[in-house]
């Protein structure tokens, strides 16, 4: 049941925590006054085409790029040999024992390793020019055989110190596996496999460098997630000093982790830049380059035996994850972000003593694998739920009991998984009972049985209940090890002159509305109004450092430190109130900008007070500074499990294998509700990529790791028209942080894949072991079941 929301602070603001007022970012991006880094017009600009590798393994022998230079409009053109760029490496970092780095050249100068690799560039006068001078660009390959599929023997080596292809395998060892299975009821084996996706988002990689020669000052205006990390990696490979480095993120046209990662072609660029200094170069990604070269994910393999008590209790699981990589490890996440995440949160929100699980990651001649919404768990998730199902239809109880009786509660935690990461929820009883009730379970299944009398086509339902491990603090154990942590981010908070907010945010911006959150939690926290406040996110010139968007991290970490920020201001706009009109700080609050005392009657406005602190400081009693500013950082430590369950229901046309989503209830745990439209746009639009992962989304590589689904006529995405309408609910638990709340960011997508698998498996008896679900894989198994 849906708990009382526990306000952090007692203030009043119109449009503050828990309303949705109008967005912030809205009037600009709704009258196509977005700044995005297409829009930035820079004098003299040019334009960047990058020469894509054909092979998906090859040596490079000769490579001439001087037949470019006599193109039209051609400034310059460049490849991996030259001494600026062959002593450029970007390498990711684990502390993972026998992790393998893999060097990631700007562009590819011995040898590429995937079809798309990036093997020289032209600057040229427009991006049609550059694109005609490319194809002038002569080079000798040497074909290798390729690796495409994870797991097969290996012809050649991606990567020479990585002689079988594996980058880093971890074993995940609790309790005796073996014994537990022994004394098990039912032993259930499921060998699992997921599709590989792209991300997708409407703006593609983007970016612009400009190399100033006086100053030498390098600003790289980037479409990315991660600013600061940006920054700071750029410095080092470019031998310049970070306060000398301005990143710029604008306005960014979708994430989803794919734009969390610093690329080949990003410091590629920023060297193009100091070769060509005082002149912008500008690359903006085409969609059949996304395709190609941005990150993938999801291509997991998982092999699986779960034993299980008579009454359904999970006694133990065993498993074996193989996850293809891609050719390299991409910064800074390397090549572990979805094998670690795999084996470490496979068990989910289940109770697990016995548990066994080895993973890999394994390097193969496709594009390679980064961040992508939801990071490895639609694929766990996906796994633990075909388990429970398998598990249930043996031991004749419904979906949702074996699930019931197996889910952690409010009573067991903090537990310890299984994997040592700790689980602080415990509210999965509450989100699955809430969505039984919303999806109204008994009526549908009356209308299975009706249909099964009358052979009316077969309808099934599918269950998915999952945690999210949402704002990782420093300690938090589920991560790839990286040479840094990401668990912190700062806010600075500013009361301007005219007693309006200025806030300074470390958050990034990616369409998912943050302009209007930090500023609902500063006014909130404050007491100002909404509309009063101000906040200018993604430069590292203005803004503190902020690790960036990901993880489900912003709300949690990023609101964590506005609000303590503007507590601090807040205390100190309190005590000068109360200095200049003899009262006393504790007696005073803020609403809707006017200091009040006790009975709620002005004591003096908040406009005064700002003009005392900035511009008659002379009135300032004695003790206080000018100005009233205060930056604060917030790290919390171990982070914020989120818990949700999804029901879905679909029909089945067994003579063409085409599913109908009839029915789909989510039901998460957001803990306090910064603003409730947000809430709910994040949670259906990760259902709906949820959905297009599961039915429609699959990078195919051919035998010669050549891309088959190379274009948005092959690479199928959901519309409007595929997705179902959405009920939506909430069972919320207030968090453990400065406002009580849990990212909502990925959580829906973790349960598609397996409420439509396991929806018809319900519905034809065939269980489904491959993503995604097509009709030509339904109509097979739908043959299989008659």
């Amino acid at each position: 049941m849906t708990q009382e929301l526990e306000r952090p602070h007692e203030t009043a603001a119109r449009g503050g925590v828990g309303e949705s007022p109008v967005r912030k970012e809205d009037r600009r991006l709704l009258t196509g006054a977005g700044r995005f880094v297409a829009d930035v017009a820079l004098p003299g600009m040019r334009d960047v085409a990058f020469l894509r590798s054909p092979h998906a393994h090859a040596t490079i022998g000769a490579i001439d790029v001087s037949p470019a230079l006599a193109g039209h409009g051609v400034l310059a053109a460049f490849d991996g040999r030259r001494a600026d760029f062959r002593d450029v490496e970007l390498v990711a970092l684990s502390g993972l024992p026998g992790f393998v780095p893999t060097p990631v050249p700007p562009l590819a100068h011995d040898k590429v390793r995937y079809a798309g690799e990036p093997v020289a560039a032209v600057v040229a006068h427009s991006r049609a020019l550059a694109e005609d001078a490319i194809e002038a660009i002569a080079v000798d390959y040497e074909v290798l055989p390729a690796n495409v599929r994870a797991g097969e023997p290996a012809d050649a080596a991606v990567h020479a110190d990585a002689p079988d292809n594996v980058l880093l395998e971890r074993e995940f060892v609790a309790g005796d596996v073996e014994a537990a299975l022994a004394r098990a009821d039912v032993v259930v084996e499921r060998r699992l496999t997921t599709n590989r996706h792209a991300g997708n988002p409407m703006e593609c990689r983007a970016g612009i460098a400009l190399f100033e020669a006086g100053s030498r000052r390098l600003t790289f205006y980037s479409g990315t997630q991660i600013p600061h990390l940006v920054r700071n990696k750029l410095a080092e490979l470019l031998g310049l000093p970070e306060g000398d480095i301005r990143v710029v993120a604008p306005d960014v046209g979708g994430g989803f982790g794919v734009k969390a990662v610093l690329y080949a072609e990003d410091v590629a660029l920023c060297l193009m830049a100091i070769a060509l200094p005082d002149t912008p170069v500008r690359w903006i990604e085409d969609r059949a380059e996304h395709l190609l070269a941005a990150a993938h994910a999801r291509d997991h393999r998982y092999v699986l035996r779960a034993g299980l008590a008579a009454d359904g209790e999970l006694l133990a699981l065993d498993a074996d994850i193989t996850v293809n990589v891609g050719a390299y490890s991409l910064y800074p996440w390397t090549a572990g972000i979805e094998p670690l995440m795999a084996g470490g949160l496979l068990s989910g929100p289940y109770r697990l003593e016995h548990y066994r699980c080895a993973t890999r990651g394994v390097a193969t001649n496709t594009a390679p694998v980064g961040p992508y919404r939801g990071v490895a768990r639609p694929a766990t998730v996906f796994a633990m739920e075909a388990v429970l199902d398998e598990a249930g239809r043996r031991l004749s109880m419904a979906p949702e009991a074996i699930r019931s009786r197996n889910l952690l509660t409010r009573d067991d935690v903090p537990y310890q998984l299984p994997t040592r990461v700790v689980d602080q929820s415990g509210n999965y009883p509450a989100c699955l009972d809430k969505a039984i009730e919303m999806f109204d379970v008994e009526s549908f299944r009356a209308e299975q049985a009706r249909r099964r009398v009358y052979e009316e086509p077969p309808i099934g339902m599918g269950i998915a209940v999952y945690n999210e491990l949402t704002g990782l603090g420093r300690r938090s154990p589920a991560g790839p090890r990286m040479a840094f942590r990401t668990g912190h981010d700062a806010c600075t908070v500013r009361v301007d002159p005219d007693g309006k907010l200025t806030v300074l945010s470390g958050v990034v911006g990616q369409g998912q509305g943050l302009e209007t959150t930090i500023a609902q939690v500063v006014a909130s926290a404050v007491g100002v109004d909404y509309d009063d406040v101000r906040v200018r996110v993604g430069d590292t010139d203005a803004n503190p450092w902020g690790i960036g968007a990901f993880s489900s991290r912003q709300a949690v970490i990023g609101g964590g430190a506005a609000h303590n920020a503007a507590v601090a201001v807040r205390e100190q706009i309190l005590a000068l109130a109360a200095a200049m009109t003899e009262r006393d700080a504790d007696a005073l609050r803020i609403v809707s900008g006017v200091i009040v005392d006790e009975e709620g009657d002005e004591v003096v406005t908040l406009s005064r007070v700002a003009r005392v602190a900035y511009l008659e400081t002379h009135r300032l009693p004695d003790g206080f500074e000018p100005g009233l500013e205060a930056t604060k950082y917030y790290d919390p430590f171990l982070g914020a499990f989120a818990a949700g369950a999804q029901i879905g229901a679909v029909e089945v046309d067994v003579a063409t294998g085409a599913l109908k989503i009839l029915r789909w209830v989510c039901v998460e745990d957001p803990g306090n509700v910064i603003n409730p439209q947000i809430v709910d746009g994040q949670v259906a639009g990760a259902i709906a990529q949820g959905i297009g992962g599961a039915l429609y989304e699959h990078l195919v590589y051919d035998d010669d790791g050549n891309l088959s689904t190379g274009t948005l006529l092959d690479y199928l995405m959901p519309t409007a028209a595929e997705m179902p309408e959405l009920l939506l609910g909430h069972a919320s638990l207030p968090a453990d942080n400065p406002l009580g709340v849990r990212g909502v960011g990925e959580g829906g997508t973790l349960g598609p894949n397996a409420v439509l698998a396991g929806a018809v498996a319900d519905a034809i008896g065939v269980a489904i072991d491959r993503l995604p679900i097509t009709p030509e894989r339904v109509w097979k198994a739908a043959r299989c079941s008659r």
